[in-house]
């Protein structure tokens, strides 16, 4: 049903992303990869269980953090970053990784509020990580995304429901911690770097404002962009072509000097948020 963070106005079927998740399962079991599905499944049961019967926030996030030292022990932790200029090691990592795991899994919820958005995230962040990182769920995770795109795009037939969302950014972050001592880590930051720039700046300028972080808002960049008069498929387009150009940079880039790219992304990103000021202030 519509709410007051909605951006459709009829009532939509949701839960959609299941589909998504059940084809990667199949895939990852294909490719040997079915280990990085244990930590997985309390958060489907619980985002399902979401999707039909809304629950507590709280019992969500505690699913989640279980899920996430899970993911932790099974990857054997993180004790080495690599950001390209330089490297961090030790135990307290696992600290940042925990809390980037439980950050990624909400913030791909938050951008997941107009048709195709997140689904077209996915196909791209899938479609990168196999092309550059050598990530062979990514494209399983892309073509698994682009049939749910079909009946996502605008206008939906179905939402992916927090089933989907939730699960494919606990999947990109454990995918992106997988590689956090390799340089590819700098890449993943900038292939995600469209949604967690937007969810973050949007929560920093609210915890500013003093808004109640817990309320339902419509503030995202991409939320005030539609706002603002832009039609969904343009706001998907606008972000996809930003992606692209994200893309290109990486590709003329070797590994090594992915934190180029980042800087660069999260130029442009910003160049991106005042642009949406001057469409739909942020108030």
């Amino acid at each position: 049903m519509p709410n007051l963070r909605s951006s459709h106005t009829v009532p939509t079927p949701r839960g959609g992303g299941l589909a998504i998740i059940v084809t990667i399962a199949f895939g990852a079991f294909m490719v040997g990869e079915a280990k990085i599905l244990l930590p997985l499944l309390p958060l489907v049961c619980v985002s399902l269980w979401d999707d039909i019967s809304p629950m507590s926030a709280k019992v969500r996030l505690i699913v989640q953090m279980c899920c996430a030292l899970l993911a932790l022990y099974l990857m054997g932790g993180v004790t080495r970053v690599n950001l390209g200029m330089f490297e961090l090691h030790g135990f307290w990592l696992n600290i940042l990784a925990f809390l980037f795991i439980i950050w990624m899994t909400n913030l791909y919820n938050f951008l997941d509020g107009i048709d195709g958005y997140a689904g077209s995230e996915a196909i791209f962040v899938g479609f990168v990580a196999f092309m550059l990182f050598d990530v062979r769920l990514g494209l399983i995770i892309a073509c698994a995304s682009l049939g749910f795109l079909v009946f996502n795009w605008h206008k939906a037939s179905i939402f992916m429901g927090d089933v989907g969302s939730a699960t494919l950014g606990f999947f990109f972050a454990t995918l992106a911690l997988s590689q956090a001592d390799t340089p590819y880590f700098m890449g993943w930051l900038t292939i995600l770097s469209l949604f967690w720039f937007d969810a973050t700046v949007t929560l920093y300028r609210r915890w500013k404002n003093k808004e109640k972080l817990s309320q339902a808002h419509k503030k995202h960049i991409y939320q005030r962009l539609h706002q603002s008069g832009w039609a969904h498929n343009k706001v998907v387009l606008f972000g996809m072509g930003l992606n692209l150009v994200f893309f290109v940079i990486l590709s003329f880039l070797n590994p090594n000097s992915y934190w180029i790219a980042l800087i660069a992304t999260i130029g442009v990103l910003w160049g991106v948020l005042k642009f949406a000021d001057t469409k739909k202030a942020f108030l």
